[in-house]
C-alpha cells in the first residue's frame, strides 16, 4: 500500500499496530505517543517533509479522544488545568509551526532537533525516577493504586476517588485528590505552556509530552491526576495546528505541508484504541514502571538522532 506523501509502501496494519502499542503505554502518563511515532515515520517510512509534523498532529486529533473519554468517565480530568494549558500552548504552537516550515525543512537538521528534544525529555524523566518522591505525592499515588486494585477485584472502578477543584482563579489553582491538596500558580503554568507549545509545534506533538513530564517531575503532581489534562491540552492544540498547517500549505507550493490523511487515520485509529485501553489500565500500573519504559524508548531514539551530529 502506497501513501502519496511519504512515497513508500507499507502494510496498513503496521501503522495501526505501531500506534496502538505506543499509545497503550504512553497514554498512562498523559502522553499521546506522537513523539515516538515521529521517529518511526522519519526513519522507517522515510517521511521527512514538514508534512510529517502535521500528520503527527492529525494522529493526536484522532487518537487522543480515546484516552480523554476514559479519564472523564473516571472523574480524573482537571478542567481548570486544561484551560490554563490551552491558553499558553495555542499561541506557542502557531509560532512553532511557522518555525518548522520556514527554518527546519531539512530532514537532517530536523532529526538533530528532534534528538535534542527527546534527550531533554529523557533527562527530566531520569531525574524524576532517581529523585525521591515527596511524601504527599507518593502517599496519594500509592493509596489510590491500592484502592484501584481492590475495586478491580470487585470488578468495578466507577466509584474510585475523584478530583475535586477547591480554588481556581487568575493567579492560582488548587485541587484535592485522595486526601491531598495540590497548588499551582496559573501564570507560571501559562508561561511554561507557551514555551512548550513552540517546541511542540515544531516537533508535531502538541507539547503534552513535555507538560506531563514537567507536571510530574517539577510540580510533583500525581500522574493519576494530570494525564487527562495533558492529553486534552495536546488534543486542542493539535487540532488548531492541523488547521494552521492546511491554511499555510498554499503559501509553500514547493514543500509538502498538509497532513497525509490516510496515514494519519491509520495511526489515529490504532492510537484511539490504544489510548482508551491504556487510560483504563493506568490506575493499576505503578507510575515508575511507565516512566522507565518511556525512558528506555526515548534514550534509544534520541541517541540515534544525535549521532548525526558526527556526520556533519
Amino acid at each position: 500500500m502506497e501513501f502519496s506523501i511519504p512515497g513508500v509502501e507499507v502494510n496498513p496494519f503496521i501503522p495501526f499496530l505501531v500506534a496502538f502499542g505506543i499509545s497503550f503505554f504512553t497514554s498512562m502518563g498523559g502522553i499521546s505517543g506522537a513523539f515516538l511515532l515521529l521517529p518511526f515515520q522519519v526513519s522507517i517510512l522515510n517521511f521527512t517533509s514538514p508534512a510529517v509534523s502535521s500528520t503527527n498532529h492529525l494522529f493526536n486529533v484522532i487518537a487522543i479522544p480515546g484516552g480523554i473519554i476514559r479519564y472523564i468517565k473516571e472523574g480524573r480530568m482537571v478542567w481548570p488545568l486544561v484551560l490554563i494549558v490551552i491558553i499558553g500552548t495555542m499561541p506557542g504552537v502557531l509560532i512553532g509551526t511557522l518555525i518548522r516550515i520556514q527554518y527546519l525543512p531539512d530532514p537532517v537538521k530536523f532529526k538533530i532537533f528532534a534528538g535534542t528534544v527527546l534527550m531533554y525529555i529523557a533527562v527530566r524523566l531520569l531525574f524524576d525516577l532517581l529523585k525521591k518522591s515527596g511524601k504527599d505525592t507518593k502517599s496519594a499515588e500509592e493509596q489510590f493504586q491500592k484502592l484501584a486494585k481492590e475495586f478491580r477485584q470487585q470488578k468495578s472502578s466507577e466509584d474510585l476517588p475523584r478530583i475535586f477543584i477547591k480554588k481556581f482563579g487568575v493567579t492560582s489553582l488548587e485541587y484535592d485528590f485522595y486526601g491531598q491538596r495540590y497548588k499551582l500558580r496559573s501564570i507560571g503554568i501559562i508561561f511554561i505552556s507557551f514555551i512548550v507549545g513552540i517546541v511542540g509545534g515544531i516537533y508535531g506533538i502538541g507539547g503534552g509530552v513535555f507538560l506531563a513530564t514537567i507536571f510530574v517531575g517539577i510540580y510533583k503532581l500525581p500522574v493519576y491526576t494530570i494525564a487527562g489534562a495533558a492529553l486534552m491540552g495536546t488534543f486542542i492544540t493539535s487540532l488548531i495546528a492541523v488547521v494552521f498547517y492546511m491554511s499555510l500549505a498554499p503559501f509553500f507550493p514547493g514543500i509538502s505541508v498538509e497532513p497525509n490523511w490516510l496515514l494519519g487515520f491509520l495511526f489515529g485509529a490504532g492510537g484511539f484504541l490504544g489510548m482508551y485501553a491504556g487510560a483504563r489500565m493506568q490506575k493499576f500500573v505503578p507510575a515508575k514502571i511507565i516512566k522507565w519504559i518511556l525512558l528506555i524508548c526515548i534514550l534509544f531514539v534520541a541517541s540515534k538522532y544525535l549521532s548525526l551530529l558526527f556526520s556533519l
